[in-house]
């Protein structure tokens, strides 16, 4: 077991120094796992590229068996000592979800249910869906539809997007807006990496629109920044206008109002712990229903 999660975690960092610091093993000790593994096999698993490494053929296949060796073990030692009390369960949230609706969810969930550990991961859609399908997320909220065969997913409510500008914006006076009133105006965005952005431009496209894009950013909170400073308009989802503070307006679109909806995800195969169903109920009844925004 000690040889496939060094395995594993050799074939996602790349980096058998970063992957034995990951797995708290000295280097020597995880090589000389890595080198048994391979003669057991009869297969050379990695190439050794200077510093970084990288799979073989052989390693793309095996690394695909490991890693559901690996979360059926996990799955059978969670069957074991299944508790709805207590346990651990590794959340994943996309950034644009993450830092509104997460914390007042984990501070409610930690009061009802005090023993249980929550482990976060905040990534973008796309790798969130492949650590869910590797079996290193159990559970994750993100924007809906997800495509993927191996994932079930589940609506929990749908929100509005707003169009957010600056205090004194030409804009300012239109309550609701349309997107014509936003032409020319430039566009400061997440990157195309974030799902958002797709549903905006989505958005834009079905108006016949084409925006001016200025930026393109990682983190919300930047395109907030450079919308407060005047360096365009943006859209965001309705959970973000809470947290926007002085100086920003939101307006809502009519007649079409671009929405998107957020549900949680898992894989088809993941075993589902007493603790795990306990906290699907409670992300229900927190935020389950057309209303779910903070």
């Amino acid at each position: 077991m000690h040889q496939l999660r060094y395995f594993v975690r050799v074939a996602e960092l790349g980096n058998i120094t970063r992957a034995a610091e990951a797995c708290f093993v000295s280097q020597p000790s995880l090589s000389q796992q890595l080198a048994k593994l391979e003669r057991e096999l009869g297969q050379p698993m990695f190439e050794r590229l200077g510093r970084g490494i990288r799979l073989t053929e052989a390693g793309r296949v095996f690394r695909d068996y490991a890693e559901q060796i690996l979360r059926l073990t996990e799955d059978a030692r969670q069957s074991v000592v299944d508790d709805e009390n207590s346990g651990r369960l590794i959340l994943g949230a996309i950034p644009t979800i993450a830092p509104y609706l997460l914390p007042r969810l984990l501070v409610a969930f930690s009061r009802e249910c005090p023993a249980a550990e929550l482990e976060i991961v905040e990534e973008t859609t796309g790798g969130i869906l492949k650590r869910i399908a590797r079996g290193e997320l159990d559970l994750a909220l993100v924007a809906l539809p997800v495509s993927e065969p191996q994932l079930v997913s589940e609506a929990l409510f749908t929100e509005d997007l707003f169009a957010v500008m600056p205090e004194g914006h030409r804009l300012a006076t239109l309550d609701p807006l349309t997107i014509d009133d936003l032409l020319p105006e430039p566009f400061v965005l997440l990157n195309e990496t974030h799902c958002l952005t797709g549903t905006t431009m989505s958005f834009c496209q079905r108006n016949a629109a084409s925006p001016i894009v200025t930026g393109q950013m990682q983190q919300l909170s930047t395109v907030l920044e450079l919308v407060r400073l005047g360096q365009g308009i943006s859209i965001v989802p309705e959970m973000a206008l809470a947290g926007m503070g002085p100086g920003l307006l939101g307006r809502r679109f009519s007649p079409d109002r671009p929405t998107r909806t957020i549900g949680l995800v898992r894989a088809k195969s993941r075993f589902r712990t007493k603790l795990f169903e306990r906290f699907v109920r409670f992300v229900k009844r927190e935020v389950g229903g057309s209303a779910g925004i903070p």
